[in-house]
Formats: structure tokens, sequence, C-alpha cells
């Protein structure tokens, strides 16, 4: 894939674009191959790949320049901005939106904010798209509430322009550090999730609850960790650190129970409307800490679905499966080290399989679905 502000040198953020996606693949697989060399693995399934370019649905953008003028893209360290309107990660929709929210912002009198002045209102723009039907969530991160009429009163103009923008709100990030969003989230439009659906399972995506940003290579995960999962006696399973429910809703069946866990109130309530969609009946999601949660239970159910972030299950959870010892644990990952290190820790289980799926082509990081079974 050819990009000029790689070839410029104004953006490194795809360390490996000019290497071939087969030399990319190699080199992860054989990143996880040495990190996981102490342990048998029964199966090294295939790598599994996507699109090169124009796969991202989301789009974080730092809002620097004037309110004439804005530049939607990152800082670099020393804080010269960078623009990334034209970035080829983005799918060629979002080009569009960008066009329209350079004046709209302008219109709108959201004065970019400088982090060296410590002034301005805009701080990011966030934007994502749904492969359901390209329907758009758009964020405004505000340092305050001072410019919110005013983005309410020009906000008709944006959605005559862009009618796609199905659900709009405004985040307030008061603090002056480099922290994408804050607690408080204000509502723009009368909806507030976007429909999505991966390999007919629905899906719900709101502000502040994660989801995957390579769609084509996440629903490929969901479906194998659903092909894996359905092939093993299992009656209950817990989804763990569950986000929107991703796991639990595509490998669950009528006659399993379901228990998912995730500590953000907003993911519960997308993985919930996505539950009753289904008509699954026994299910039960809850917003709470995944550890403290597992932790406190006096059994484990049949398998245990482990999703965490970066830096993975650790110590206290590892031993509760160690001494609860469910017959079965699918540990999905974006941080194989962290993986290797949790797998170490959970005495009484060998691998039985383990695929790798390279969500974030063009660099080092990739994603990773382990099948642990009870020895």
């Amino acid at each position: 894939m050819h990009c000029a502000l790689f070839d410029a040198g104004r953006c490194r953020s795809c360390a490996w674009i000019e290497q071939p996606m087969a030399t990319q693949l190699t080199a992860k697989m054989n990143d996880l191959r040495q990190l996981l060399a102490e342990h048998h693995v029964g199966e090294w399934a295939e790598p599994v790949s996507g699109p090169q370019e124009a796969f991202r649905n989301k789009a974080k953008m730092v809002v620097s320049g004037s309110v004439e003028k804005p530049l939607l893209g990152m800082l670099h360290r020393d804080g010269t901005p960078e623009d990334l309107t034209s970035c080829a990660l983005y799918p060629a929709s979002f080009y569009a939106v960008f066009a329209v929210l350079k004046p709209f912002i302008a219109r709108a009198g959201l004065t970019p904010y400088n982090v060296a002045r410590k002034r301005g209102e805009l701080k990011y723009l966030l934007l994502t798209q749904s492969t359901l039907d390209d329907g758009m969530m758009l964020r405004f991160v505000l340092r305050s509430e001072a410019r919110l009429e005013q983005l309410r009163a020009a906000l008709p103009w944006l959605q005559a322009q862009l009618p796609q923008l199905k659900v709009i709100s405004v985040n307030i990030q008061p603090v002056h550090m480099a922290i994408m969003e804050g607690e408080k989230e204000i509502w723009l439009t009368e909806q507030q999730a976007l429909a999505e659906n991966f390999n007919g399972v629905p899906l719900w995506i709101r502000p502040q609850s994660f989801f995957q940003t390579n769609p084509d290579v996440a629903g490929k995960l969901y479906a194998t960790a659903r092909d894996w999962v359905r092939a093993l006696p299992v009656r209950h399973m817990w989804d763990l650190f569950c986000g929107v429910g991703g796991f639990g809703l595509h490998c669950a069946t009528p006659a399993m129970t379901l228990t998912g866990i995730e500590i953000a109130p907003e993911a519960i309530a997308c993985a919930t409307r996505s539950a009753d969609m289904l008509g699954l009946k026994d299910v039960r999601f809850q917003a709470l800490d995944s550890t403290r949660f597992a932790t406190e239970q006096g059994s484990a159910p049949d398998l245990v679905v482990v999703n965490p972030p970066r830096r993975g299950i650790g110590q206290e959870l590892c031993d509760y499966l160690s001494r609860m010892a469910p017959p079965f644990i699918l540990y999905s990952s974006c941080n194989a080290q962290t993986m290797a290190k949790d797998i170490s820790l959970l005495t009484g289980y060998r691998i039985l399989r383990v695929q790798l799926f390279d969500m974030f082509p063009h660099t080092a990081h990739y994603e990773v679905l382990t099948l642990l079974v009870r020895q």
C-alpha cells in the first residue's frame, strides 16, 4: 500500500507499510510462536487477514489549527499538527464526512483546543461507521459546555449535509491531558446506539463502549470462536471482559446459559439489547469488574471466555481459574505478550488450538485466539 504521508516522513503509524502483507504475517506468526515456545500447541491454525487499506470503521481525530482552517488528525511529539483526512486506512465514505466537518467547525464556532496555550473548546472528533447500513456515529469531545448551544444551533445544517449521521453526541473532557474522553456524554440525537451485525448476530455500538476497529477481521474472529465453542460440550459459559457481547452472543445457543461481565454499563446495555433481539432467554449481562465477579463465585462453568484489555487477565484471575478448573478456557487477546504470561500462570491446562488474526495491518500488533483445555 502506498502512503504519501509515510513517504514524506510525516506519519509513521503504519511502521510496516513497506513490507508485503505476506512478510508481515510471517513476522507476526514468528513472534507468536516464540512467545508460546515453552508450551505444546496442539494445532497452529492458518493466520487470518483482511483488506490492507480502507479497513477501519473508526477515526479518532485530534482537532488543531484554527476555527477557520481546522486540521483533523494528530499531533507530533513536538506539538506540530498533521492532517490525516486522506489516510488510506479509512474507507472513502469517511473523506466526504471530513470535508463537511471542517466548515461545520467554523459555522458552529468550535475553536480547536490549543494544547500549548490551554485554550479552545474542540479537542477531538470521533467517527464510527456501521457495516450494516453505513450509518455513522459522530462524537464531539469538548473541553466544556461553553459552546454547546452554538453547536446545537448549527446541527441541523450538518444533519442536512450528512444524513448518514445516525448518532451524534458531545463528550465533555475538561482535563488538560492526552485523555480521549471524559465521563459526561450529552446526546444531540434521539438515537443513542449504532446498529451493527456480524455473522447474523445484531450488535450495538454506543459511546464509551469498546468495539473492534477492523470489522472484516473481527467478523472472522467471532465466527471462529463460535465454531470452536459449538464443537465443545458446553452448557454454561462465562464471557468475561465481554464488551458489547460479541463473543458470548456468537457462541451461545438456546440450550446454553450465558453470563457476560463487563465494567462499562454502556457496553452491557448493548449486549442485553442484542440478546433480546436474538431471543436468548438464559442470558445475564452485568456491569461488574470481571476479576472480582469471577473470584467471588464458588464454582466455574464449563467454559470461560476472556477478552481482556492489553494488560491481560492477571495473576488473581489466573489463580482462581487454576483452582476452579473449568474444562475449557477461550482466550482472545490483542497483546500476545500478556496472554503468554497469563497462560504460564494457568496451571493444569494445555493449548489445544491457536489462530492469529491480523486485525492491525502494517503494524507489529495482532489479535490471537487460543483454546485451552484442562489436562
